[in-house]
């Protein structure tokens, strides 16, 4: 699939979205952990032999295999699915940098499991999640992820592996001599769109396409961020909004993968701020069973656009990473339903605690679920002087 020389310019581009996305540089004797499938093991090996010529304490963990993850949710009863390993807490705590090179070997085969076993196991690593995010949210952690293609993941997209790899090596520049150069250029102007956007005094958005009418409130301190390097690739710009504002109808038309599931054409109604009227052209049943995991699974955790001009990706990609950066002919937007996330906030977010982000409508979640809509569309900002201006119009930013 990949050349040598291209999994090398890959280790490069992860090391500078790792790097970028940190607020401090990283030192000797700092733990990151390298997380993958089994298929990425040689670009693990590479990265793990750069971390450890560099002085870095690298922790390498292989995820389950498909079989393992089947026997999990087969075999294992309340308490086991509940279960954190010791020492789990402590790594956590510790860790300063994390890379997850995702290459499964199967992205169905956990449609037959329940998925309330599955939301159960979701709701007791939730506290995990929340360590790590309040490392990243003082400066003492950063992470990235990346694609690294299958013959499931490309047959899940229609393309041959072939195909899929060529995506793959577009999107992240591994084509270009000098990758890293080019993810430079992408960050600088993305710089620019944010600075225009985290200036407008904006009472809410408005989203129009064939089968979109949604109004978004953005909602107290909050910034437009994105082109961090947390995710490679990522061209999206993308808040949290205040949940609470969000109205309307909102479309899906990119197919979704979950949990082995896969979902299409998925309709929601908003009202006050949460989906209640939920239907789906596949996976219907599903859809309403994950939006009610917890009590913020069926609002909004995020609202996001992406730049035609970035993207390179064209084709579905059966991977949300990709897919919600989609450039195309039109651009995308999508939404996430669940947790959002406190880097959005435009203040000091050490001070932002579990009652501060109630109160400025931040939403708490164990669920995280983008869903693409990839239609040509407008997005107007009903700014609060009474004016209102095109922000985002035929895939690209007006800026």
């Amino acid at each position: 699939m990949f050349t040598s020389k291209q999994l090398e310019r890959y280790a490069d581009v992860l090391w500078w979205g790792l790097s970028t996305a940190r607020s401090s540089p990283f030192k000797k004797e700092d733990i990151i952990l390298i997380r993958y499938h089994r298929p990425a093991i040689q670009l693990a090996e590479i990265l793990y032999g750069r971390l450890l010529a560099a002085g870095y304490h690298p922790v390498q963990r292989m995820s389950p295999t498909t079989r393992m993850e089947r026997q999990f949710y087969q075999l294992s009863n309340n308490r086991q699915l509940v279960f954190l390993p010791p020492g789990e807490r402590e790594l956590m705590s510790q860790l300063n940098g994390s890379i997850f090179l995702y290459a499964p070997e199967s992205i169905t085969h956990l449609q037959d499991v329940d998925p309330d076993k599955i939301g159960k196991t979701a709701v007791a690593q939730k506290s995990l999640r929340d360590i790590l995010n309040r490392r990243e949210s003082n400066g003492t952690l950063s992470w990235t992820l990346c694609v690294f293609p299958t013959a499931e993941l490309a047959a899940q997209a229609g393309l041959s592996t072939e195909d899929y790899t060529r995506q793959v090596i577009k999107a992240c520049f591994l084509n270009k001599t000098a990758p890293v150069a080019e993810w430079r250029r992408v960050h600088e102007n993305a710089q620019a769109i944010k600075k225009w956007l985290n200036a407008l005094e904006v009472a809410y958005y408005h989203v129009e396409s064939k089968n979109i009418d949604l109004h978004v409130t953005p909602g107290q301190k909050r910034q437009w961020i994105g082109i961090s390097g947390r995710n490679i690739p990522s061209f999206e710009i993308f808040l949290s909004p205040d949940w609470r504002g969000v109205r309307g109808t909102y479309y899906a038309d990119q197919p979704s993968y979950r949990s082995g599931n896969r979902v299409e054409g998925v309709r929601l109604e908003f009202k006050n701020g949460r989906a209640t009227g939920v239907t789906a052209d596949k996976g219907a049943r599903f859809v309403q069973k994950q939006l009610k995991i917890d009590k913020g699974a069926a609002q909004l955790g995020e609202f996001s656009l992406t730049d035609k001009r970035f993207s390179r990706i064209d084709r579905f990609m059966a991977n949300t990473l990709y897919d919600e950066n989609f450039g195309g002919k039109n651009g995308n937007c999508h939404i996430a339903l669940g947790s959002s996330y406190a880097n959005t906030y435009a203040g000091n977010r050490q001070k932002l605690t579990a009652a501060r982000k109630r109160d400025l409508g931040f939403n708490e979640s164990a669920l995280h679920w983008d869903l693409v809509n990839t239609e040509k569309k407008r997005v107007s900002a009903h700014l609060k002087s009474g004016r209102t201006i095109t922000i985002y119009e035929n895939g690209c930013f007006m800026e």
